[in-house]
């Protein structure tokens, strides 16, 4: 797989012991390319020299998730391309299993992984309830396939066929947090391209550990970026794949809520919880007007 595949990585001041971890379980044979979402790579000397297969290249400002991707696809010269977060492990025979399916099935979009340990988060599934819950049986199952196509996979780990995959913005550069692999895979669907779930493509994921820099985080910050920007992509992303009154329609409900939900807050006093559904409120509102997802703590970004 040396010459077929490339992993790319988008971090923004990751704890080093993390992305160590990470780095170490892949196959030491294939490239690794670095997106450093900022100016400067703190441990750039210790990793290249630990990791001669690494290339590391600063963006220069935190661009996202799918913004810092994009940078990093369009330096991918590899037939496939394997999109890792950070805050992920792989298990020790995910590359000789990853061999094995990409010399079976040719005719993909993307191929997304299934968590080694997590069992409440479905790592893959349908636009529809019905299909999530059939999905639901097989994963519980013991009788489960190697590869079941599905409408939409997580992207803390992703494969792609970088020959379906001509213009260089893979996601949508409108997102900054949430959804942006979602809305993707929303559009392979469109074209009627194949997205599969490899069940046995086991990765570790720590969960939004790779991300939000090395230092101790003021975690009231942090959840206001994640409250904030989770609302605004969601909205954009009903608004942008079904229509604007679909949206309206999908986040109204959360709109009031978070609404009286912050009024009640304020009267009794209750400042972390009136915080909350403040950023919940305002990250719904600003995409319903139609502003960009623009929030940024700047102690991180």
């Amino acid at each position: 797989m040396r010459n077929t595949l490339t992993v790319v990585i988008v971090t923004y001041k990751t704890n080093k012991k993390i992305l160590n971890k990470c780095l170490s379980s892949i196959n030491k044979k294939i490239k690794i390319l670095i997106i450093e979402n900022s100016k400067k790579f703190e441990d750039k000397k210790y990793f290249i020299k630990k990791y001669k297969n690494l290339r590391i290249i600063c963006s220069g400002s935190n661009l996202g998730y799918g913004i810092g991707n994009n940078l990093g696809l369009s330096k991918v010269k590899t037939k496939y391309c394997l999109i890792l977060n950070p805050d992920t492990y792989c298990s020790s025979n995910f590359f000789k299993r990853l061999s094995n399916i990409l010399k079976k099935i040719k005719d993909f979009h993307l191929i997304g992984c299934a968590y080694l340990k997590d069992k409440k988060n479905l790592p893959a599934g349908y636009f529809n309830s019905k299909g999530n819950k059939n999905f639901k049986k097989i994963l519980n199952s013991n009788k489960k396939d190697s590869l079941i196509k599905v409408d939409w996979i997580k992207g803390f780990s992703m494969v792609l066929n970088m020959d379906k995959f001509k213009k260089k913005e893979v996601f949508d550069q409108n997102y900054f947090l949430y959804l942006e692999e979602i809305d993707l895979c929303k559009t392979i669907q469109k074209i009627n391209g194949n997205i599969y779930f490899a069940n046995r493509l086991k990765v570790d994921h720590l969960g939004f550990k790779g991300s939000v820099g090395a230092s101790i985080i003021d975690k009231q910050n942090a959840d206001n970026l994640r409250n904030w920007h989770y609302m605004w992509s969601s909205f954009y992303f009903y608004k942008k794949n079904y229509s604007y009154f679909f949206a309206l329609k999908k986040m109204f409900g959360k709109f009031i809520r978070s609404l009286i939900k912050l009024i009640f807050f304020y009267l009794t006093f209750q400042s972390q919880k009136k915080t909350k559904y403040l950023y919940r409120f305002l990250g719904i509102f600003y995409s319903m007007i139609g502003l960009k997802a623009y929030y940024r703590v700047k102690k991180f970004y």
